[in-house]
C-alpha cells in the first residue's frame, strides 16, 4: 500500500490560486466598468453651468442695474407670444413692442434667446423679423417643455430692452 500525500495537496492549492486570481480580476473589472460608465454619464449630461463667464458677469453687475433703470424709465409695453399650430410643428415667437404712449416701436433689432433650463445644449438664439410696425416674428423648431425666452431689442448697437420670460411648449 502506497500513499501519495504531497501531489494532491499541490494540485488543490494551484486550482485555489487560479480561482482567487479570477475572482479578484472579475471584482476589479466590475468596479472599473461601473466607474467608467458613471464618469461617461456624468460628463455627457447636464453640466450644471449657469453662466459661461460668471466672473465677467459679476463685474458688469452695476452696469446691468443702470440699464434696467433706464429700461423702466422708458415705460415700454412689450408682449410675448410663443405657440405652435400643432404638436411637432415649429414654434412661432411673436413680440409686440409699444412705447409709453402706446405707439408702435419699429426699426429695432429684436432677438430672442431660447434657453432650455435643464440642458444648455438645446439653447438657441434667433433674430426676429419685423412684420409690421412694432410687431416682430420668428419660427423655429423647438422641443416640448419649459423654455426661458430672453428678448433683447437694440437700436444702433445699444441695448434698449431686455426681458426674461418662462414659457411652456406642448
Amino acid at each position: 500500500m502506497s500513499l501519495s500525500v504531497g501531489n494532491n495537496n499541490q494540485d488543490d492549492r494551484r486550482s485555489t490560486e487560479w480561482i482567487v486570481l479570477a475572482a479578484l480580476v472579475m471584482f476589479f473589472g466590475t468596479v472599473f466598468v461601473a466607474n467608467g460608465a458613471l464618469v461617461y454619464y456624468a460628463l455627457s449630461t447636464f453640466s450644471g453651468e449657469q453662466e459661461a463667464s460668471p466672473y465677467e458677469h459679476g463685474l458688469a453687475y452695476d452696469r446691468d442695474i443702470e440699464s434696467a433703470r433706464q429700461q423702466d424709465a422708458r415705460g415700454w409695453n412689450v408682449t410675448l407670444g410663443v405657440q405652435r399650430a400643432e404638436p411637432g410643428a415649429p414654434a412661432s415667437i411673436a413680440v409686440g413692442m409699444r412705447d409709453a404712449n402706446n405707439e408702435a416701436l419699429g426699426g429695432l433689432e429684436v432677438s430672442a434667446g431660447l434657453e432650455f433650463p435643464t440642458d444648455k445644449r438645446f439653447d438657441r438664439r434667433i433674430g426676429l423679423i419685423e412684420t409690421g410696425p412694432g410687431e416682430y416674428l420668428a419660427d423655429l423648431p423647438l422641443r416640448a417643455g419649459q423654455w426661458d425666452v430672453v428678448i433683447e431689442a437694440k437700436r444702433e448697437g445699444e441695448r434698449l430692452f431686455r426681458s426674461r420670460n418662462r414659457v411652456t411648449l406642448r
